[in-house]
């Protein structure tokens, strides 16, 4: 069971292997507790096995488990040793430790990632084998949209369950756009009153003349995010919240009118918006504004310990801007030369506002225009090139470009892909994706944060869509996310990949994962006569 995703650093193979029985202890050191607690309950569940509390860590005749920090290793590598005295873990970190733990259950087998033993009699055994690893990027990422399709708390938290089983560490929760308003705010209880709830939703891509005709929304009260941040934190997984300004706003606007620009367009004629696409309604830029955001962020700061918040900015049209008086004279009241520098002045004050209560900003690319914030970092979303000009510039750099990683784009080109969303992404195109763009010299490199997958759920009606959009690529990103061994894209062993997927279908089959099979959609997965917006070609790769 040495069939491991993402792929280690080294592997060493021994001749036997270690049986965990009724008899077998789990020791946690110093600073794994929390570590030792997680990994006790997952096994527990899954084997029936009590694995109760060792004292101390020794070679007794009993095989067991030892989890143990050894200050040598880097802050996220571990070492796995499994040998005649049972199986040890040790890591730099306890997060490295749990990445260990993630490796030990797969070598267990598929069963061991149930909620419950089978009732049969089985023998849980792991092989001997040494293995050494750590992560190639430190920013491991999947952002999920729960702005266009609702996600309840518990698929939230499997969501984080599925992320820490492929060693991803960063959850970008998008939890603000012209569709909804999903995170409660005491301050300004409208925005969820008024927000979280639209009339209806398209069904499909925005040109579809198909209907939900029926309210959907939802929010996530504080507590809600308390606990969703809390078991992220159990599972080593950082959440970035992201809320979205000065564009992607209308639900916003819809809860508050005086936000918007009401010198244009009489704000207090608009609903939460019904269609995807980009709204042209987007935040006025007034004192007021500030204000009402800063009260916003001043709460989300206490939910979200996170260094990062993002604040999307985005596809922020700027005709309403542009129409109108209070913009132009903001603008010519600040000195500045167009629509693109009055974003960046929005932007540049949530920057200083965040970094004088220690936080860090980072939004969507489209902060470069105008001028990028100076301690911003930025999610290089179209393609490579913001990405690029970022680390040029000596700014932090998440790669998560449309064209490679966005992964509501279809996966193949048949016409039974429900709702076929952009270019053609198959699990080998994710699975040679390359987050660091060879313009970058060594030093411009270091920039480089990690990568990030991303689900929008315009098309996501569900968990199932988000399952079938996510799996089995997420796997894939995940090894180019992880693997510090992975060669050049071309040079890669996607034959052994799928050898090792293989293997890996049984995990997420125990999981309750509703993936894309090999042979194409399963019959309850296909969406036909809804349609999409399929691009033909290759996607371009800069």
């Amino acid at each position: 069971m040495t069939e491991l995703i993402p792929a280690p650093r080294g592997v060493v193979a021994g001749s036997g292997e270690v049986r965990l029985t009724v008899h077998s202890q789990l020791y946690a050191g110093t600073g794994t507790e929390s570590v030792g607690h997680w990994l006790r309950t997952a096994l527990r569940q899954a084997t029936g096995l009590p694995l109760s509390e060792a004292r101390e860590l020794d070679d007794s005749e009993v095989d067991g488990i030892g989890l143990q920090l050894d200050p040598v290793l880097g802050r996220e590598e571990y070492r796995l040793v499994s040998d005649r005295t049972g199986v040890l873990i040790e890591g730099g970190s306890a997060a490295a430790v749990f990445w260990g733990a993630q490796t030990l259950r797969q070598l267990l087998g598929p069963d061991a990632y149930r909620r419950a033993p089978l009732g049969r009699d089985r023998t849980w055994a792991v092989p001997h084998v040494t293995i050494e690893d750590a992560p190639r990027f430190r920013w491991r990422g999947l952002m999920l949209d729960v702005a266009r399709h609702f996600m309840p708390k518990d698929g939230v938290l499997r969501y984080l369950d599925l992320m820490a089983a492929h060693k991803l560490n960063v959850f970008h929760f998008h939890l603000t756009d012209d569709q909804g308003w999903r995170v409660e705010i005491k301050k300004y209880p409208r925005l969820t009153e008024a927000g979280s709830w639209r009339a209806r939703t398209k069904f499909g891509h925005r040109a579809s003349p198909l209907w939900e005709e029926k309210p959907h929304g939802g929010f996530y009260t504080q507590d809600d995010i308390r606990e969703i941040v809390a078991y992220a934190a159990e599972r080593h997984i950082v959440v970035v919240p992201e809320i979205d300004v000065p564009g992607h706003s209308q639900a916003a606007i819809t809860a508050y009118p005086e936000l918007g620009n009401t010198d244009v367009i009489d704000t207090t004629a608009l609903s939460v918006w019904d269609n995807w696409g980009i709204s042209p309604n987007v935040l006025a830029p007034t004192d007021n504004t500030l204000r009402f955001y800063e009260g916003v962020f001043e709460e989300l700061l206490d939910l979200f310990p996170s260094e990062f918040i993002h604040v999307g900015g985005d596809e922020c049209r700027k005709d309403q801007w542009k129409q109108s008086p209070t913009a132009q004279a903001r603008i010519k009241e600040l000195g500045l030369a167009d629509e693109d520098e009055l974003q960046s002045w929005f932007i540049t004050h949530f920057d200083g506002w965040l970094t004088a209560r220690g936080r860090r900003l980072i939004g969507w690319d489209e902060i470069l225009e105008g001028g990028l914030a100076p301690g911003a970092a930025v999610s290089s979303w179209r393609g490579y090139q913001g990405g690029i000009a970022a680390a040029q510039a000596g700014h932090d750099v998440v790669m998560c470009p449309e064209q490679q990683v966005y992964l509501d784009h279809r996966q193949a080109p048949g016409e039974d892909e429900p709702v076929p969303i952009g270019y053609v992404r198959t699990l080998e195109d994710v699975y040679r994706f390359e987050p660091v763009p060879p313009q970058l010299t060594e030093e411009q490199a270091g920039h480089v944060l990690g990568t990030q997958a991303n689900l929008w759920t315009e098309v996501m009606e569900d968990h199932a869509r988000v399952d079938y959009q996510a799996f089995p690529r997420l796997a894939a990103f995940a090894e180019v996310a992880w693997s510090t061994g992975l060669p050049a894209p071309a040079e890669r062993d996607f034959v052994d990949f799928e050898r090792r997927m293989n293997v890996h279908y049984r995990r997420l089959d125990a999981l309750g994962v509703g993936y894309r099979p090999p042979t194409g959609p399963l019959p309850w997965q296909r969406r036909p006569g809804v349609p999409g917006r399929p691009i033909e070609g290759a996607p371009p790769n800069r």
